[in-house]
């Protein structure tokens, strides 16, 4: 009984020692197995430094011509429009006008006809009230170029024009002279359907600003206080 006894006591704690040994044994090498890893991986990681940095280096280049293809892009869009040209049409007072007439000034530019119903006569009050706030010794113009020249001849259109400013120009002539300025300056014009005599004549109503040199500015708003407006023009003088 004694024996046995002390045999199972033996046997667990030799398996005890057996175990304690092995993990001081075996305790080195995991940790040495550990170690080495970790170096290499600090080495690993300083060689690879090297590449992340061209890396990073390439997507900077990239991005800055990115950029640099954006700016030029959006400079060029802003760039206005090609509107304008030269043109030779016949005033309301039966002499020839070209656009080297204009040369020298800031003007407007308005396309109508005489037999509009509403827009066309509006818009010409609304000139020579911005005419009258610059005062008459202002140097700038205004042309009234109809898109109807059948019915608007130079009487008529001298007729309509009296009732303003005396700066504003009207423009007629063939159809052959005309057709290329409506070109020029993006104007629509399309007579309506029908054989009545009062026909209307469809038409862009935008007013343009041409400098000194005869070249388009913007569309220029008329329908605010003729003094601001007047401002804005004052700017081209």
């Amino acid at each position: 009984m004694s024996n046995g006894t002390s045999k199972a006591k033996g046997a667990p704690g030799r398996a005890a020692k057996q175990s304690v040994k092995g993990a001081v044994k075996q305790g080195p090498v995991k940790q040495g197995a550990v170690g080495r890893p970790q170096k290499q991986s600090a080495k690993g990681a300083a060689k690879a430094s090297p590449i992340g940095a061209k890396t990073l280096i390439g997507v900077g280049v990239a991005c800055a011509l990115l950029f640099a293809a954006f700016v030029v892009f959006t400079n060029q869009q802003a760039k206005p429009p090609s509107i304008g040209g030269p043109f030779q049409l016949t005033t309301q007072f039966e002499k020839p006008f070209t656009d080297k007439d204009m040369l020298g000034r800031p003007y407007l530019v308005f396309f109508g006809y005489t037999n509009c119903p509403d827009i066309c006569h509006t818009t010409l009050f609304e000139l020579s009230e911005i005419m009258r706030a610059l005062g008459p010794d202002a140097n700038v113009g205004a042309l009234f170029v109809t898109v109807d020249p059948e019915r608007d001849t130079p009487q008529i259109l001298k007729d309509y024009l009296s009732s303003f400013d005396p700066r504003i120009v009207g423009l007629t002539g063939a159809r052959e002279a005309l057709d290329p300025m409506l070109k020029e300056f993006r104007i629509f014009a399309k007579r309506a359907p029908g054989e009545d005599a009062n026909y209307g004549v469809d038409h862009t109503t935008v007013v343009y600003l041409m400098d000194k040199n005869g070249h388009f500015v913007n569309a220029f708003n008329v329908a605010r206080k003729p003094a601001d407006a007047a401002r804005e023009l004052q700017r081209y003088l």
